[in-house]
Order: structure tokens, then sequence, then C-alpha cells
């Protein structure tokens, strides 16, 4: 029997949640990309897609593409430290195997799980406006909205917070963001972490330990929903 390898399955190629390579809705973030694109012609300099099956449980919401990780490499938080703690502990809890390797040729792939951004491309300093961040809203929503089986999402940070509880409907205002906090919305939880960036682990706002413990309780509440399905 053909195998079929995790770059060719349709359910990790299918994104309705994408912009175009050459997606023109934020200038400012057009205008970067472009000056990127010029400074740095073989890095990926375009929207990033989402990472993982459409049939999973679980997605996991960044804020956007780091300069050197997803923006350089094309995929989700590979390229920079924040990949490989999001990816070490997703491989911990069973949501992905293989090794990462922060590089888009490595042997990760994700089970059960996907990843995605807020924000598609990488604003300047980090740091999206509130109308791109809004204007983006609609890929998150197209996201979420292709994901059948979607029971859980975790939020890394404030902003990918309000932006997955704005792409589902709810008001900002009715759900509270704090690290390891989590609320129904509709058929969907939301759990929330602090991102995992250098910055907040180096400055002890987030440990490896507490970025575990969220995972750890999306594990379990994964775990104990399929089996009250069964």
């Amino acid at each position: 029997m053909a195998t079929t390898s995790r770059t060719e399955n349709p359910a990790y190629l299918r994104d309705s949640g994408k912009p175009g390579r050459d997606c023109p809705r934020c200038p400012r973030l057009v205008a970067f990309r472009d000056q990127w694109r010029e400074r740095e012609p073989g890095w990926f300099n375009a929207p990033v897609a989402s990472f993982g099956p459409l049939t999973a449980e679980l997605l996991i919401v960044g804020l956007a593409p780091g300069l050197q990780g997803a923006n350089r490499t094309g995929r989700p938080f590979t390229g920079d430290f924040a990949g490989d703690l999001l990816y070490g502990t997703l491989i911990e809890f069973g949501f992905a195997r293989g090794t990462f390797d922060a590089r888009v040729n490595d042997t990760v792939e994700l089970v059960d799980a996907r990843v995605t951004n807020a924000v598609r491309c990488v604003p300047p300093e980090n740091k999206p406006t509130p109308a791109e961040i809004r204007t983006c809203g609609d890929y998150l929503h197209k996201t979420i909205a292709e994901m059948q089986h979607l029971r859980a999402i975790v939020a890394l940070g404030r902003i990918a917070h309000d932006a997955a509880v704005t792409a589902l409907g709810a008001r900002k205002s009715a759900v509270k963001f704090g690290h390891g906090l989590h609320a129904s919305i509709g058929r969907v939880t939301l759990f929330d972490s602090y991102h995992c960036s250098r910055y907040n682990t180096n400055t002890g706002v987030l440990t490896p330990e507490m970025f575990r413990a969220v995972f750890a309780n999306v594990r379990a509440y994964l775990d104990d929903a399929r089996r009250g399905a069964a």
C-alpha cells in the first residue's frame, strides 16, 4: 500500500483560512513583507498557513509569524525559540510525534492538533495593530469553521485570546484572559497560556512547567471528552 507523507496529505494542505501569498489587505504588513523579500529573497516572506490536520480536535493560536522564525521558514513556530518549547511540549503530551529541528523538512508531525496565528504576516517589531488583527480575524474564523472536530483552542497570549474569542462569536469583555484559565464558548473550550516567547521565559513570566501544565489540562479535557462520547 502506498504511503502518504505529511507534506502530501491533503488534510495538511487544504487551508481555506489562508490568505494568498501577496495578500494586499494590510498596507503596513505588505510594505514590511516587500522589504524583507528584497533583503532575504530566500526566505518564505508571505502569509503563513496553518500547520496540522483539518480533523484535529485541538487548535493552538499564536500571535504572528516571527521575523526569523515562521516568516523565514514558512511554518508556524519554526525557526525561533518559541517553537522549541511549543513543539517539545506537544510531543510530550502526544499532540505531535517525530523530531522537531526548527526546519520545515524535519520529521515532526502533529497528531490531532493544528497550529496557526491570529495574524498571518510578520509585523514590524512583532506588534500588529488592532486594525491588522481585526482584518486577519476573517482567516482565523475560517480556520476554526473548517475544523469540524474542534473541541479545544489554546491561545498563546492576550492578543491570540481576544482574536479567538472574536472568531468564536463571543464578546471579548465576557471572556477573561489569564494564564491557566479556560472557558467554554459554544462547542469549543478555550484554554489560555502566556506566549511561549523567549522574552517571557527569560523573565520568568512563563516557565516550562507552567506551559506544560496548560497542555496537561488540555490533554485531560480531550481524553475525558472522548471517553464520555464512547
